[in-house]
């Protein structure tokens, strides 16, 4: 059937045979995610955007190596989150989230009340704030889970650890949340 999309099996096929274009589309298709993936680990626009475009540039490279038949979205997020822990530590430098931008959703209702406004912008900065304090490996978890709205198994598959460190590393974010956040 001529002029349906390809999905994401066959790009990738096509792409693995050399179809730039192809890549191309994967590259579209994936780049928002990329950049909030690495920029949740980087903690900068700069550093995530050069992570994202690094990680794109590797996977096409690494192609030949993606196993047939596996997703493509975690492959990929997993090579540009490795690039933006890598950037992170050569700037050996621990620079807080700014994790507004990833988080922001434009509204789809009524302009809330200035007052409502202030209230709400409070809240996210102390919220903000606590999610800032966690532990690298706490923030970056809680950040992919409920900034990025990766799946458990995504986070996993990207940050290379065990589903269950996933689960761990959450639960124990979210207690020290409560705990700091109320």
């Amino acid at each position: 059937m001529e002029g349906r999309p390809l999905d994401e099996s066959e790009l990738v096929e096509r792409a693995r045979r050399g179809d730039h274009q192809a890549y191309g589309e994967l590259v579209h298709a994936y780049q928002a995610i990329a950049f909030r993936t690495a920029f949740l680990i980087a903690g900068g626009a700069t550093e995530a955007e050069d992570a994202a475009q690094d990680g794109f540039v590797k996977a096409w490279r690494a192609l030949g190596r993606f196993r047939a038949g596996a997703p493509f979205k975690p492959w990929l997020l997993r090579i540009v989150a490795n690039e933006a822990h890598n950037r992170r530590r050569s700037a050996g430098r621990r620079a807080h989230l700014a994790v507004r931008a990833a988080a922001a959703e434009p509204s789809g209702g009524a302009a809330p009340s200035p007052e409502a406004s202030v209230v709400d912008a409070e809240r996210r900065d102390e919220l903000l704030a606590a999610v800032n304090d966690l532990p690298d490996d706490q923030r970056v978890v809680v950040a992919l889970r409920y900034f990025a709205g990766l799946s458990e198994d995504e986070i996993a598959e990207t940050l290379g650890i065990a589903q269950g460190t996933v689960k761990s590393r959450t639960s124990r974010a979210l207690e020290r949340l409560r705990e700091s956040y109320g």
